[in-house]
């Protein structure tokens, strides 16, 4: 396995960047996600370094090769498709050892590769049987198994599980991690499911609009968002953000509401606040940091429930604080009705404070 390094990378169709000079290093041996919605650049960075279209600047390299100007088939990579790609005429065998067959390696090897790989990945006995006679699940290792017997410096993976079922998701997911864990592979993989990129990845590189909004560990980017994109992209349900006035100065800052309430801020926050290139902050905060009271209490905000979403073992509601929604949850038997008044605290060890007008996190000043 091989690192692999984007340095300035950018496309461009026109006057339009799908990519705009992203820099990142997936280290040997290294499982990094690109996610973001759709049309962030995602699949198309992928592309670039599978070399299925041209750069318009910049240099990748995979190991210490610079790779700008070789043909996919030279870049030592194998790369793994939505789609599976699989030959439907062909046994799950023949599927498999026909990019061995392309490079013309003897039959003894091309059994014994066949064979490692099957067995890694548990279709030992599914290897005479065809494609359309798999599971979605299967066909899917068929095609992960194709791209192992290769033996690449880097697996490059393009949503392989978007086309399988809720529950066949997840089971491929811990396979996925299982795979890397063995192998000890270099995997670029593709999704715009953020709880895919966080549950398997050791790094996840966050897009949008072609540029690359955070790169680090999922857990930094879950508890250390960059602006208020990452924060509202990562994490399910999504941080809650909203619009807030800083009132105040020094270590005495409150944030107040255009409906007329506000609280006051400790004093590393009020820190943060002093920060801002303006009065406007936003404040996000994620569910789990909210406690919803059913009358008056000090420091806690006005809201109304909007919706109620029972799921079992907690409760989410949406409840609107002035303008903006946020997204509060409870234990299963506390009660709330729609529209009903509550009265939210933030826990402001774990709140976020955004700069108003440039949405990026602020740090205490």
């Amino acid at each position: 396995m091989a690192e692999v390094i984007l340095n300035q990378v950018v496309k461009t169709y026109g006057s339009i960047y799908a990519v705009n000079h992203v820099s990142l290093t997936v280290a040997d041996g290294e499982f990094v996600a690109l996610v973001g919605p759709s049309g962030c650049g995602k699949t198309t960075t992928l592309n670039l370094i599978a070399g299925l279209i041209p750069m318009s600047g910049g240099d990748i390299y995979i190991g210490d090769k610079l790779v700008n100007d070789l043909d996919p088939k030279d870049r030592d990579i194998a790369m793994v498709f939505q789609n599976y790609a699989l030959y439907p005429n062909k046994t799950v065998f023949k599927n498999l050892a026909f990019p061995l067959q392309m490079r013309k390696l003897s039959k003894d090897v091309i059994d014994s590769k066949v064979m490692a790989a099957a067995k890694v990945l548990d279709i030992t006995h599914l290897l005479e049987r065809k494609p359309r006679e798999l599971s979605g699940g299967q066909q899917q290792r068929v095609a992960l198994g194709r791209a192992l017997v290769r033996d690449p410096r880097a697996f490059l993976m393009d949503e392989p599980l978007s086309n399988l079922d809720a529950k066949l998701r997840v089971q491929m997911r811990s396979e996925l991690k299982r795979f890397h864990h063995e192998l000890n592979a270099t995997v670029v993989y593709v999704t715009h499911d953020q709880l895919e990129a966080v549950t398997m990845s050791d790094k996840m590189a966050v897009m949008d609009g072609g540029y690359l909004q955070q790169y680090d560990t999922p857990k930094n980017v879950f508890d250390h968002p960059r602006n208020t994109f990452v924060a509202s992209f990562v994490g399910s349900p999504a941080m809650s953000l909203f619009p807030l006035e800083i009132i105040g100065a020094g270590t005495s800052v409150s944030l107040g509401s255009p409906e007329g309430w506000s609280f006051p801020l400790n004093e590393l926050n009020s820190r943060k606040a002093n920060a801002s290139t303006g009065k406007k902050v936003i404040l996000g905060a994620r569910h789990s940091t909210i406690t919803v009271h059913k009358t008056a209490h000090p420091g806690a905000v006005p809201g109304k429930v909007y919706t109620v979403e029972p799921t079992g073992d907690v409760t989410f509601a949406q409840v609107f604080v002035g303008d903006s929604i946020v997204v509060v949850s409870v234990e299963p038997q506390v009660m709330l009705r729609l529209d009903e008044p509550v009265w939210l605290e933030f826990d402001q060890d774990r709140m976020h404070l955004f700069d108003g007008q440039t949405q990026l996190a602020l740090n205490p000043a």
